[in-house]
């Protein structure tokens, strides 16, 4: 599966502890993030991460094309509320797009973590027919064949 990290920078730390806990099953997977996220991550487990550009830079606009184009199956977005601030356009587009192209989305830590554990179990496995040309899913009807 293809799955997209995005983690505010008060987020960043908890994002990396997640993916140190569940680094076996992530390793099976495709990862793209956002450019300082990908690199905490990958620093701390090892994991091999398509890095994007900066959040702030356009990177989560990079994913948001993604999910527009059926390209990522999970996202994971950790995000700051702490400000009281109300959620960006960015932020808001992102939920909005999820929704609209059925993506599988975690802004906390304990969402993060069913899905992870759905994904490791195969109950997401019904990705597999929004995004058959996913280089995951490539692998993986070759092995079945």
């Amino acid at each position: 599966m293809e799955i997209a990290l995005i983690a505010h920078d008060k987020k960043k730390e908890l994002m990396t502890q997640l993916c140190i806990a569940y680094c076996g099953i992530l390793s099976k997977h495709n990862l793209c993030a956002t450019s300082i996220t990908g690199k905490y991550i990958s620093d701390a487990t090892g994991l091999k991460i398509e890095r994007l550009l900066s959040g702030t830079h356009g990177g989560e606009q990079q994913i948001l094309s993604r999910i527009a184009y059926d390209e990522i199956d999970i996202l994971l977005y950790f995000r700051d509320t702490t400000d009281g601030l109300p959620m960006s356009d960015e932020e808001a587009d992102l939920i909005r797009m999820c929704d609209i192209h059925n993506v599988p989305l975690a802004t906390n830590i304990a969402t993060a973590e069913i899905l992870i554990r759905a994904l490791d179990s195969g109950d997401l496995d019904w990705r597999e027919i929004v995004n058959p040309r996913s280089e995951y899913n490539q692998k993986k009807k070759k092995t079945s064949l």
